[in-house]
């Protein structure tokens, strides 16, 4: 069993110590704007009639700051938001095995869950006229409209990151209602008088306390508490905040929890905001701005028809023709950001879900899966010009690592574990193909799980060519090469993976599997520039590196034509499956690229698509589309994008009317949020490919957007691009570094290399 003792002793020997990351802390009252920052013509998700409570996951219209989140419904008379704090979990560390050698993935484990439930009711608000609910993605607000007895009523629902609250404001005439807050686990509500509040606190059996509170005024009606719910009277303007909590801290010394935090005193102190409505709004508006105005989108125009329906009407015409539109596909990326800005910053980062439930029992609790989930939530953010979203993911790899190096050490090598090393050895830190908040692992071991996270860490400093973020994951990068320069084998063909699984089918005890092969080779060598690049370990580098030469690569099998995902010629699983494992060195990574490697290789890779097909779950196509973007095949890239955007209908998989993607389950369907944020990355890859020393635009531009413009595509070796295209070809490229130096631009059979300060940036016309 982990002790306190052992979680000291190994965070100092990390060079770790307790990370300075947020907690649920009072803050000051932010700065606020003197002009409204409104966006005049956004980009807007809208509905003719509000959500039904019963398909809220479906329905309902998401908000968050990063770590609050809700799910809005926007009915007149009584609205609901489902609302959660991102590290409200239930489980731990779960360090005591099964007997399999395995972790346990039940309740020892634990699950992301739902804070509380917010209800607005105003009696008599039914049979309204000129209804319009709407996401209003480019200023961050969710908006229902209406009108009754021939006056016009508005509310508002944002999740504001400064002033950490979530906030309803209602505005029309003699507002009278109720507001009733309900915790989601059984917890009593009390009314607080002094603070016109309700308020309700609790625990978990891992000792993680929360709390939730609502307030709520008005500049002209009266507010007051009734028993535990708030009544407002007469009012014409009346704002509600929402604020909650839970003593989570990033800090495995601490065993993530700290019992001096009381969260129902900090959320009394957040929800304590007395501004205007007005002020309230535009200064989230303007912090929400000041992310989302970074990208700009736009692949075409849409046709009048088009742009007069309603998204989901829009979704399902989409699907019914060829006829393109472009300004919905825009939209579609457009939300896959506004998620990224909402559902991570400043806090934990994204899981399965994001920010947003429908109950208290997520499939697969809602956790961070390391065999392609975790890892497409965050292809994204560089891309789409969000860097800073991507610190969560970094910063919680960081806080998580003494926790899976001691586990790692301390159980990866039981008898019963058939993944463990033959030989015996073990050394640094890898996972299980689940984690959670508080350092544990659930179901299997998954050796190559702790590489692939680190390959997304990397991949980000190649973005930004930030050394201090290098540093940040320099101890993660070294312990994951350490174990597995334990693990390796050495055969005739070369350094080879243990027993291992390729996720998630076929042989659970094969060797030298091409998804292990293809990510220790891409780690080995980001180490090694890793070492130069901070001038520590260079020795331990150096023969990381001599390592890297003699491991075994996938070949081409000469039985199937396809990239071997065994090392076998044979197809040892499924050939339709939803995993494209053995790629993970042409996608996400880049050993293998259109233009330098082999014809065979590449053949490989594309027989290996052709053969998995073009129907999968939302992530999977996701996936391929991404893959075929980097095969310049802009037909089969764009085609898989369509299915993804496909109407969720009877439970199939595609996009339910909120745009959230539904993964089918046969008689369900559930929300998973992975290809929400991988398909806007296949299509950012169809407009610009890039690696180290190598940009190429428009690599797979399908013939739906034949002109447009993009604005801050993120490129790897520290630079962004402003891309502006027409009829197939770059008009303009604005490359900017923002750390690189260096890169050799192509479009076409055109190419040129430049040469840049950090801060410059020139303007190309191809």
């Amino acid at each position: 069993m982990t002790t306190r003792r052992s979680f000291l002793q190994l965070t100092g020997a990390l060079g770790l110590g307790a990370l300075a990351l947020p907690t649920f802390t009072a803050h000051a009252a932010p700065a606020r704007p003197t002009a409204n920052p409104l966006a005049a013509d956004p980009t807007t998700l809208w509905y003719p009639a509000p959500a039904d409570e019963a398909k809220i996951i479906e329905q309902g219209l998401p908000v968050g700051n990063g770590r609050l989140g809700a799910l809005v419904g926007g009915d007149p008379a009584r609205d609901f938001l489902y609302l959660t704090d991102v590290s409200l979990w239930t489980g731990g560390l779960n360090d005591a095995l099964d007997g399999d050698g395995q972790f346990p993935y039940d309740g020892r484990f634990g699950t992301f869950s739902l804070l509380a439930k917010l209800y607005v009711e105003l009696p008599g608000h039914t049979g309204v006229t000129d209804y319009r609910r709407a996401l209003d993605l480019s200023n961050g607000i969710v908006t229902a409209s209406y009108t009754r007895n021939g006056h016009r009523y508005r509310r508002e629902v944002y999740a504001s990151h400064p002033d950490d609250v979530v906030i309803v404001r209602l505005t029309g005439p003699d507002l009278t209602g109720a507001i009733t807050l309900a915790g989601a686990h059984g917890e009593p509500v009390v009314g607080d008088a002094p603070h016109t509040a309700a308020v309700f606190t609790g625990s978990f059996p891992n000792r993680l306390a929360y709390s939730g509170v609502v307030t709520a005024y008005s500049p002209d009606g009266a507010v007051a508490v009734e028993g535990n719910k708030l009544a407002f009277r007469g009012c014409s303007d009346l704002v509600i905040v929402f604020s909650g909590g839970t003593n989570y801290v990033p800090d495995a010394s601490a065993g993530f929890l700290d019992p001096a935090v009381e969260p129902a005193a900090v959320a009394l102190a957040k929800a304590a905001v007395r501004d205007s409505g007005d002020a309230l709004l535009h200064t989230h508006v303007a912090d929400h701005r000041s992310r989302y105005d970074r990208q700009q989108v736009h692949l075409g125009q849409s046709t009048p028809e088009q742009r007069a329906m309603d998204t989901w009407s829009r979704l399902r015409a989409r699907a019914a023709t060829d006829t393109p539109d472009p300004e919905l596909e825009a939209a579609y990326l457009q939300f896959g950001r506004y998620l990224t800005i909402t559902g991570s910053r400043d806090s934990l980062p994204i899981n399965l879900q994001g920010l947003w439930l429908a109950d208290n029992n997520p499939d697969w609790y809602s956790d961070y899966h390391t065999d392609i989930n975790v890892q497409m939530n965050y292809w994204l953010a560089d891309r789409a010009a969000l860097p800073d979203s991507f610190d969560a993911f970094a910063d919680y790899c960081a806080a998580q690592l003494p926790a899976w190096t001691n586990q790692t050490q301390a159980l990866f090598q039981d008898p019963r574990n058939r993944f463990r090393n033959t030989n015996g050895r073990v050394a640094g830190w890898t996972i299980a193909f689940s984690t959670n908040i508080y350092g544990g692992n659930g179901w299997w071991w998954h050796p190559a799980g702790g590489a692939w996270l680190c390959q997304s860490l990397w991949q980000h400093y190649e973005y930004t060519m930030d050394r201090a973020c290098l540093a940040k994951i320099y101890p993660l990068l070294k312990g994951a090469c350490e174990f597995w320069e334990a693990r390796l084998v050495d055969t005739p063909d070369g350094l080879v993976d243990d027993h291992d699984w390729s996720p998630e089918h076929g042989p659970q005890d094969a060797r030298g599997i091409s998804y292990a092969q293809e990510i220790v080779h891409d780690l080995f060598g980001h180490y090694r520039i890793a070492t130069d690049t901070l001038r520590r370990d260079q020795s331990y580098g150096r023969r990381i590196s001599a390592l890297r030469e003699r491991l075994y690569l996938p070949a081409v099998s000469q039985k199937t034509g396809m990239l071997q995902e065994w090392m076998s010629q044979d197809d040892l699983g499924e050939t339709t499956h939803r995993h494209l494992s053995p790629l993970v060195g042409f996608f996400p990574g880049d050993r293998i690229t259109h233009d330098e490697s082999p014809a065979e290789l590449l053949d490989g890779v594309r027989q290996l698509l052709i053969t998995r097909g073009m129907e999968s779950f939302g992530w999977g196509c996701a996936w391929r589309s991404a893959c075929w973007a980097r095969l310049c095949d802009a037909d089969r890239a764009y085609r898989l994008l369509l299915t993804v955007m496909r109407p969720s209908v009877d439970f199939a998989n595609g996009t339910a009317p909120n745009l959230f993607d539904m993964y089918s389950f046969g008689d369900r369907a559930i929300f998973q949020i992975d290809a929400n944020l991988g398909a806007p990355t296949a299509m950012l890859e169809m407009l610009l490919y890039s690696r180290p020393g190598v940009i190429d635009l428009l690599p797979a531009l399908p013939s739906a957007w034949p002109s447009g413009r993009v604005t801050g595509i993120g490129a790897c070796g520290g630079f962004t691009v402003d891309l502006t295209w027409r009829d197939g070809r770059v008009t303009t490229a604005v490359v900017r570094s923002v750390g690189g130096t260096e890169t050799e631009v192509r479009a076409g059979e055109w190419s040129r290399t430049i040469r840049l300060r950090r801060g410059q940036s020139v303007t190309l016309r191809p």
